[in-house]
């Protein structure tokens, strides 16, 4: 693969975030309102506090559109590792709105557990159950865009949405655990409402979690590495990799090498080798931005006895 071809490959891989996050948004709204419009009108707080959730799900594919859109700028004079990072930084707010929304649904559901009131309509059930399938659909298909293009934030969304497929199926269980017995689990509406909002609580830390290593700038899987390394010394002359670092920036990364080479090459000679590894680590690897190179004598610490 060129880097030509890998520019391009990362452009399509963009485009492809933007359009899932759009469906996801769509999707996600429509649930939302049946959700909440339904749920009010059967008098069912799990169906209600799942539809809040789902409306955070709007909000959340949004700012991924919105950071995917922003990260796809090319680098400039003020960002010359281009502006990848608020890629990472939308999936940061990610967790953190969903923290607060799961916290707000919870007290909601809690709030409301001793009153007493009729049953829910047993047609509460059904936006449920359209969620749970849809967002399984939604779901998986996130899971393998967003580890296919590197998408921190689009993996966020995945999360999200096997979240909601669990308090889906929480709310759904609680429905219908009322409608089977309304003298005995009249309050099983509130308490699958109050489980919901906890299950959102525990991903949006987990998220935020995910992300923070990432700006922290956190290594790499040990795979990613070796593909690293094994792409440089496939360079004749590169006879060792000294060290090497990567930084995820968005979608990509940035690689800082120390390649080892024959002490007693030509300084011209040994940019070359450096300057070709370089080239190669973007043509094969089109998930590296670029690579900076630092050329090392080998057996460095013998050399002429310095290290």
């Amino acid at each position: 693969m060129t880097q030509a071809e890998g520019g391009r490959g990362t452009a399509r891989a963009e485009e492809l975030g933007k359009r899932v996050s759009l469906v996801s948004m769509a999707v996600s709204g429509a649930l939302a309102v049946a959700k909440l419009i339904i749920g009010w009108m059967a008098g069912s707080t799990s169906v209600i506090a799942d539809g809040v959730e789902s409306a955070g799900d709007v909000a959340a594919s949004g700012f991924i559109y919105l950071g995917l859109r922003v990260a796809s700028r090319p680098p400039d004079e003020n960002h010359p590792y281009g502006h990848g990072r608020f890629e990472t930084l939308t999936g940061l707010g990610v967790g953190m709105g969903l923290s607060m929304v799961g916290c707000l649904i919870t007290w909601r559901s809690m709030a409301n557990i001793g009153a007493v009131h009729s049953p829910p309509a047993a047609y509460a059930i059904w936006p449920l159950i359209a969620s749970v399938i849809l967002k399984s659909v939604l779901s998986a298909y996130k899971f393998k865009a967003g580890r296919r293009i590197r998408s921190s934030a689009l993996v966020a969304d995945a999360w999200n949405d096997t979240v909601d497929i669990l308090s889906g199926s929480v709310a759904l269980a609680a429905v219908g655990l009322t409608l089977y017995d309304p003298a005995r689990f009249l309050a099983a509406d509130h308490y699958g409402g109050a489980a919901v909002g906890l299950i959102v609580i525990v991903l949006g830390f987990q998220v935020v979690r995910e992300t923070t290593l990432t700006l922290m700038d956190t290594m790499p899987d040990e795979q990613t590495m070796d593909a690293i390394r094994e792409t440089a010394l496939s360079v004749p002359g590169a006879l060792d990799v000294e060290k090497c670092f990567a930084r995820k920036t968005g979608l990509r990364y940035h690689v800082d090498l120390h390649l080892e080479v024959d002490p007693d090459l030509p300084v011209r000679l040994g940019h070359s080798i450096a300057e070709e590894v370089r080239n190669r680590i973007r043509a094969e690897l089109p998930w590296v931005a670029d690579v900076l190179v630092h050329v090392e004598p080998h057996g460095g610490s013998d050399w002429n006895g310095k290290s």
